[in-house]
C-alpha cells in the first residue's frame, strides 16, 4: 500500500491546521497516533502540543510526562534531538487532569485568593467531577482554549478517550450547561430575587435539610455562590471553541484497526461529526499489514537443498494466510480511501520500543 501523498500529508500538518483531534475505539493505538502525529509536525518545523488523557507508562516516559504535571512539559533538546526534532521545531506533552484545569480557572478568576481557597475547600467543588455528567469534557473544552489562545504552539494535537466517550467532549457545553444554569443557581442562593422566589427558596431550603442534612445545604450554597461569578467566562470559552471546532483550522481524525468494531466505531463517529458539522480531516488505519499485500510468497529455487524445500513448504500455509489478511487490510484501506483521506500506519513486531514506535509511525506520517 503507497503511503499517503506529499499534498495530503502537507494538508493534514501544514500550517493552517491549528488542532488535531484523534478519535477511535479503545484499542486501536490512538494515543500513540496522536503521539507520532506530533513528532511528525515537529520535525516539520512546527511548535507542538500534544495532550493525551492517559498513555501507557512507556510512552508517558518517551514523552517525558510520567506524571501529572501542572502544565505542559516541553521535551528536553536531547530527546527532540533523539526524536529527530530540530529548531525551530519543539515538542510539549501534557497528560489532561480535570481537577488541575478546573482548579486553574478558580484560582485564575476568582475575585480575591480567599474566595478562590474557600472554593477550592468546598466538599461540593471537590466532587464535582463525580457529582456532574460531563465536567471532565467541560474542563478538557477550556483547556483547550487556554491552548489555543496561547501563541506557545502552532498545532495542538488532542487525543481524546474511546469514541463513544468522546462524543461527550464534542456536546458538554450543553450538557454541563443544563446544570450550571444561573436560574437553577438563584433557586439555591439566599437572598437573591424577589419576595415569590425567596419564599420559594426558605421551601428548598427546608427540603434539602431534610433530604440532605443542614451542613450538606450550606455547603451546596457556599458552593453555587462561589462557583457562579465563573459561569459566564466558562460558558463564553465554551462558545469559542464550539465554534472553533468547525472551522477549516480544526481536522478530526478517525483511527481505527483493521477489526470490524473498531471500524463500526470509526464509521459511527463519521456520521456524528458530520452530522454536527464539523470537519473530518480523514482516518487512519492503524495496525495495518496492507504494505505487504503485494509481496511475492516464498518460493522455492530449482535445486534449492531438500531441507530449505521442506522448511519453505511447511511456512508456506502461514505465508499464504498472511498475504490474504494483508490483502484484506489493503481493500480496507481503498475502502476508507473513498470516504476521505487515508493514512495506512504498519503493524508494528512486538517488542519495540515506544521510541522506534514513534519514530516508524512519524516517518509513515510525515
Amino acid at each position: 500500500m503507497s503511503p499517503p501523498t506529499e499534498a495530503t500529508t502537507s494538508r493534514l500538518l501544514g500550517a493552517d491546521r491549528r488542532l488535531l483531534v484523534c478519535c477511535g475505539a479503545g484499542g486501536v493505538g490512538k494515543t500513540t497516533t496522536a503521539a507520532s502525529l506530533a513528532l511528525a509536525a515537529a520535525r516539520a518545523g512546527r511548535r507542538v502540543l500534544v495532550v493525551t488523557i492517559d498513555p501507557s507508562r512507556r510512552l508517558a516516559e518517551t514523552l517525558g510526562v510520567n506524571s501529572h504535571p501542572e502544565a505542559p512539559v516541553r521535551l528536553s533538546d536531547e530527546r527532540l534531538k533523539a526524536l529527530g526534532v530540530t529548531p525551530p521545531g519543539h515538542l510539549s506533552a501534557w497528560m489532561l487532569d480535570p481537577r488541575q484545569v478546573s482548579d486553574a480557572v478558580v484560582k485564575g478568576f476568582s475575585r480575591t485568593p480567599a474566595e478562590a481557597e474557600r472554593l477550592l475547600d468546598n466538599p461540593i467543588y471537590r466532587n464535582l467531577s463525580a457529582m456532574v455528567a460531563g465536567m471532565q469534557e467541560y474542563t478538557a473544552v477550556e483547556a483547550l482554549h487556554g491552548f489555543l489562545k496561547d501563541d506557545h504552539y502552532d498545532l495542538v494535537v488532542l487525543d481524546t478517550p474511546p469514541s463513544r466517550d468522546a462524543m461527550r467532549f464534542l456536546d458538554a457545553p450543553e450538557r454541563v450547561g443544563g446544570f450550571l444554569d444561573r436560574r437553577i443557581f438563584s433557586l439555591f442562593i439566599p437572598g437573591e430575587g424577589g419576595l415569590i422566589r425567596r419564599a420559594t427558596q426558605a421551601l428548598v431550603t427546608r427540603v434539602m435539610d431534610t433530604a440532605f442534612g443542614e451542613q450538606t445545604r450550606k455547603d451546596l450554597q457556599q458552593f453555587l455562590g462561589l462557583f457562579g461569578m465563573l459561569l459566564d467566562h466558562l460558558n463564553r470559552n465554551q462558545a469559542e471553541v464550539e465554534a472553533f471546532l468547525k472551522t477549516p483550522a480544526v481536522g478530526f481524525l478517525l483511527v481505527t484497526s483493521p477489526a470490524r468494531e473498531a471500524l463500526d466505531e470509526a464509521f459511527h463517529f463519521a456520521g456524528r461529526t458530520r452530522t454536527l458539522g464539523l470537519p473530518v480531516a480523514g482516518y487512519v488505519l492503524n495496525r495495518s499489514l496492507a504494505e505487504r499485500a503485494e509481496l511475492p510468497l516464498p518460493a522455492v529455487a530449482a535445486g534449492a537443498d531438500p531441507h530449505l524445500a521442506q522448511a519453505i513448504e511447511r511456512l508456506l500455509p502461514a505465508a499464504e494466510a498472511e498475504q490474504a489478511t494483508a490483502r484484506t487490510h489493503a481493500d480496507l484501506a481503498r475502502q476508507l480511501g473513498d470516504r476521505g483521506a487515508v493514512f495506512v500506519l504498519p503493524y508494528l513486531p512486538q517488542g519495540a520500543s515506544e521510541l522506534e514506535a514513534l519514530d516508524r509511525l512519524a516517518v509513515a506520517l510525515g
